[in-house]
């Protein structure tokens, strides 16, 4: 299932996103660029009132210092950062093998941040990345924080934002519209008979997108609203007993859950057969991710594939040809998704 291609946008070249400098934060602040410099470096070093203007134009424009040594525009890191949720989980694994294996090929690094599924540490994290001035930089989702989306604005360094999909990204993007997936799968189960839907989430971003296009599917064919039970991210094989239990307990009369981990999928499998439910018999169950057990598991599970390879691959060409100047003919990439009908649905 692959949702139709977004609108072409003009090519962007590297020169199309300049980097804010000292120079135009001093021109803001009203003051010269040793100033500026003094006020950011060595703030006792200059007056209060000082320090508080500049830090307002740095604030306002977004800047953030270079710390190259040396400072020089022309001065190439070879380096790639990427920012994921976390690195425990599989799910981000391809994506992230696939954009170091091809960045390499093309004579870069990547660096690995994990921000957490609360965004609260992406703000500070960004500042220290941007500072170092990377080739690239990589993000999982869609950049929300408003200084965070003015920092990379003002950095010039090339971003590609990847896992979610939005019509306003920063630079360039290579997602999917996961309300679309979670009508998708709502649809699915329809096709299969299923009248008694119940969804088991974690609560990111992402995964909330995909509970809203699930539940708006399922009004639209004249179901009742789906039985919810939403949880935290990362999601466990616990949870998903725990989750399968609690919504049985609410309505005991579902027939199918949609989960939006394949780890609480298996859960929701393991929870099942300690129960004597047949699966998919009295109740069908689809993941998310397609992580390696979903293929072995018994009964086999049903889930939503994602290409990381295909993702990771497509980032790294982004940003190994904006970082070195050349046009981009297609900055923004839908790569869709694919439901896998196994045993368990």
């Amino acid at each position: 299932m692959q949702p139709a291609p977004p609108s072409p946008r003009a090519p962007l070249a590297l020169r199309d996103r300049p980097a804010v400098t000292l120079r135009q934060v001093a021109e803001r602040a009203g003051v010269s660029m040793i100033t500026v410099s003094r006020a950011i470096n060595t703030p006792h070093q200059v007056s209060e009132r000082t320090r508080v203007r500049v830090q307002e134009a740095v604030s306002s424009m977004g800047y953030v210092p270079n710390l190259i040594a040396g400072g020089l525009r022309s001065a190439r890191s070879h380096v790639v950062t990427a920012l994921v949720p976390t690195l425990t989980g599989p799910l981000f694994g391809e994506m992230v093998q696939a954009l170091t294996d091809a960045l390499e090929l093309r004579g870069f690094q990547v660096m690995l941040g994990q921000v957490g599924y609360a965004h609260s540490r992406e703000d500070e994290l960004l500042r220290a990345i941007v500072g170092r001035r990377p080739d690239g930089i990589v993000v999982t989702g869609i950049m929300h924080s408003p200084e965070g989306r003015r920092m990379l604005m003002a950095s010039g360094i090339p971003v590609v934002e990847t896992w979610d999909f939005t019509d306003t990204p920063i630079d360039m993007l290579v997602g999917l519209r996961h309300e679309e997936l979670g009508a998708g799968v709502c649809e699915h189960l329809f096709a299969k008979g299923r009248r008694r839907l119940a969804l088991l989430s974690g609560g990111d971003e992402r995964a909330a997108r995909r509970a809203r296009g699930f539940e708006a599917a399922a009004v639209r064919l004249g179901l009742h609203k789906p039985a919810v039970r939403l949880g935290k991210s990362p999601t466990t094989h616990a949870d998903g007993r725990e989750g399968l239990a609690a919504l049985l307990a609410d309505a005991p009369d579902i027939d199918a859950v949609f989960c939006s981990s394949d780890m609480l999928a298996l859960g929701v499998l393991t929870e099942a057969r300690v129960r004597g439910i047949d699966v998919p018999g009295q109740l069908a169950v689809v993941g998310f991710g397609d992580i390696d057990f979903a293929q072995t598991v018994s009964p086999s599970l049903s889930t939503v594939r994602i290409d990381g390879t295909r993702m990771g691959q497509t980032a790294a060409q982004l940003i190994a040809d904006r970082a070195e100047g050349k046009a981009v003919e297609e900055p923004v990439v839908d790569i869709g998704f694919s439901i896998i009908e196994r045993e368990s649905a």
